[in-house]
């Protein structure tokens, strides 16, 4: 956690968790570190935890099952890819077009940032 950032840390949390289910760390029907077991990796009081899970239960990316804990939801994936591509699509492109138009960047320029975001496809696959 960064302590210095002016997110909050109940989001930092939210955006860990989420970021490790993209990577496919955690899958559907996982169950989550519990609240007290996420505090203390985290260094952070267990209601910060909890602030984030009922966040991510709202959200519909968990499911709790009382008594037992916290799971990934089966729509969580497709949840936080929705999400994401939204965020990018309102506020990460509109920097880069920005940033497209101040290096007068041309359509071969593009072309090859498109070749290599194939390469990077083919070679994960």
């Amino acid at each position: 956690m960064d302590f210095k950032s002016t997110k909050g840390i109940y989001l930092q949390i939210v955006d860990n968790l989420c970021q490790q289910i993209l990577e496919g760390q955690l899958q559907s029907g996982d169950r989550v570190a519990s609240v007290r077991d996420l505090a203390a990796e985290f260094e952070v009081n267990h209601n910060t935890v909890m602030r984030a899970y009922t966040n991510l239960q709202e959200s519909g990316i968990f499911d709790n099952k009382r008594g037992i804990g916290f799971f990934v939801s089966e729509k969580a994936l497709e949840l936080i890819k929705a999400t994401e591509k939204a965020n990018f699509f309102s506020q990460d492109l509109p920097d880069f077009l920005l940033k497209v138009k101040l290096l007068q960047l041309n359509s071969a320029d593009l072309a090859e940032l498109v070749s290599l975001i194939k390469n990077n496809d083919n070679e994960n696959q």
